[in-house]
């Protein structure tokens, strides 16, 4: 069995404070809102929170452009509520995570302002500068927000690098400083209590020195230069030596989000031993519904590469690493719009992808409002929409094809990051009771039918269903450290597998369809006793047939002893 860890046990709830609770009525979420709340994430059982950034930002990619690290931003709260939400989490025995941006600042930074300052200023090597070539870009990098990752600073004739927005310029990794910097930041944190961190892009924070030109695409002035930025040359260097300064000296949960890593790159960032991070975030799984261009380009998800995606995760990382497992973040749509059914089968369908997610291997993260059922959106207008990466595109494509207009918002309605970032959904009266005032971006117009207040007191709730799955996974070690082997790997609407710890297994059962298939129970799992621990349908539990037919988006999980 892995080491027992208790990170490995726990399960962390995702909180985005700009949509999560506003206290004061101007339209943002904040700290003293959080605090508010948190008898009902205690109530969940959720054992850590995980707060996307709150420091001070001028908010050009909401909170992920930081222009100090060691300030808490004026629309969320002072210092002071965050010391009081610290203690608060942990007198309710829970722990608090918090993200650490360091591949790029806020360009209002102080280090970046004085680096613009002069090409002599110390600070200069803080971030990435580069004169022009051939009258044009230092190379054909594309930012991940669309157009060039170089941006053109007339005071100096020289261009800076940002993989993503033109305010969030890069920070030179190779400049020990900076590093130290970085781990100064963080010991500052720490010290003040807080029990890990969730690392945004951390393994962009190496590059190739001689930052290359890409591959050129045919008719494309830019190119993808995450070949040379991804997993990059110094990058275990990089996180061993902040494992040695920084991680080692407190008893943390460490996270990597690590876009485009292989199963065998996970190994080496999670590996026991290695001293790097606990586990990462990888993005496979939610890119099997994308188009050969991107995640605009929207191609139905096959049950079968699903399978195949979790299942090479799961056996790749036994015994050597450890999974994250997610279905949907701020970054991504509403699970249960994008892997389920948000009509008809809304009910079943959150609770059936729930029991999937939350009997895998690996450490569980909900989303805030996942445990409600919160759907994705369709405003009206693109008006109406607030993330930069969206507006970018949106504009990008909309003056290439004027007449493609529905298909952009068909993009955007299943796609858009904003899916995510409207308010919580805490009850049905105005604003959802996420505020007083006017939401800094709409709410979901299903928040009467969809919230927190109705499913805290109705037995059968998406709610209720959830604290039983993480009930189940503080009484059953099996959920935890068991194997997972996969069943039925070419049935195209059945996703089965089992979990084993000793002479203990785990049989789950998951419909991803709204068909009724038959299951047959596998003749090699053999067992004295069977025990139904949870189902989304009502089972009759003397039920003892070996074949049945399941129900649209029919979850049951059975212990075998």
């Amino acid at each position: 069995m892995t080491k027992k860890e208790w990170w490995k046990e726990s399960v962390v709830y995702q909180i985005y404070p700009r949509s999560f609770n506003d206290s004061n009525g101007d339209g943002i979420g904040d700290l003293k809102g959080i605090m508010e709340k948190l008898d009902y994430l205690k109530e969940l059982g959720v054992d850590v929170i995980w707060l996307s950034p709150v420091y001070q930002s001028p908010n050009d990619d909401n909170g992920y452009d930081i222009s100090d690290y060691q300030s808490i931003m004026d629309e969320f709260g002072t210092m002071q509520d965050f010391e009081e939400l610290l203690q608060e989490i942990h007198k309710r025995d829970m722990k608090l995570m918090m993200d650490l941006v360091v591949n790029h600042t806020s360009d209002e930074h102080e280090w970046f302002r004085l680096a613009k300052q002069s090409k002599d200023s110390p600070y200069r090597d803080y971030y990435y500068w580069k004169p022009g070539k051939n009258g044009a870009e230092p190379n054909n990098w594309e930012s991940v927000f669309s157009g060039s990752a170089w941006e053109y600073d007339e005071d100096s004739n020289e261009y800076y690098l940002h993989i993503f927005s033109k305010k969030q310029p890069d920070l030179n990794w190779e400049n020990p400083k900076v590093r130290s910097e970085v781990f100064d930041t963080m010991k500052f944190w720490l010290e003040k209590g807080i029990d890990g961190f969730r690392m945004d892009v951390i393994n962009f924070i190496s590059k190739v020195p001689s930052l290359p030109d890409a591959p050129a695409l045919e008719g494309k002035k830019y190119a993808s230069g995450a070949d040379f930025y991804m997993n990059g040359p110094k990058i275990h260097e990089y996180l061993q030596e902040m494992n040695q300064q920084v991680l080692s000296k407190y008893d943390l949960i460490t996270v990597g989000e690590m876009p485009g890593i292989t199963v065998e790159q996970a190994k080496l960032y999670t590996g026991e031993g290695r001293n790097e991070l606990n586990m990462v975030f990888q993005f496979e799984h939610v890119d099997l519904d994308s188009g050969p261009t991107g995640k605009w380009d929207l191609k139905e998800l096959q049950l079968s590469d699903l399978k195949a995606s979790f299942t090479k995760w799961q056996k790749g990382l036994e015994q050597v690493g450890w999974n994250s497992l997610y279905l949907n973040n701020h970054d991504q749509p509403r699970m249960v719009s994008r892997f389920g059914n948000d009509d008809e089968y809304w009910l079943e369908s959150a609770k059936m992808l729930a029991t999937f997610l939350h009997f895998l291997q690996g450490t569980p993260y909900i989303y805030q409002g996942e445990e409600l059922g919160m759907t994705n959106v369709r405003f009206p207008t693109i008006d109406d929409y607030k993330d930069i990466e969206t507006l970018n595109m949106y504009n990008e494509k909309i003056s290439e094809d004027k007449e493609n207009l529905s298909q952009i918002m068909n993009s955007i309605y299943a796609k858009g990051r904003d899916n995510a970032r409207t308010p919580m959904q805490w009850s049905s009266g105005p604003n959802a009771g996420f505020t007083s005032g006017t939401p800094w971006i709409k709410v979901n117009p299903n928040y009467q039918e969809i919230n927190a207040e109705q499913q805290l007191v109705d037995d059968h709730s998406i709610f209720q269903y959830y604290k039983k799955l993480i009930q189940l996974r503080k009484q059953h070690e099996i959920v935890v450290y068991g194997t997972y082997d996969l069943i039925l790997p070419e049935h195209s609407e059945i996703y089965a597998f089992t979990r084993t710890l000793g002479d203990e297994k785990l049989l789950i059962i998951l419909n991803f369809s709204d068909g009724q298939p038959e299951f047959e129970w596998p003749q090699e799992l053999e067992y004295e006793k069977k025990e139904l621990l949870i189902s989304n349908y009502s089972i009759d539990q003397e039920d003892e047939q070996e074949a049945f037919k399941l129900l649209p988006y029919e979850a049951r999980v059975y212990k075998l002893t």
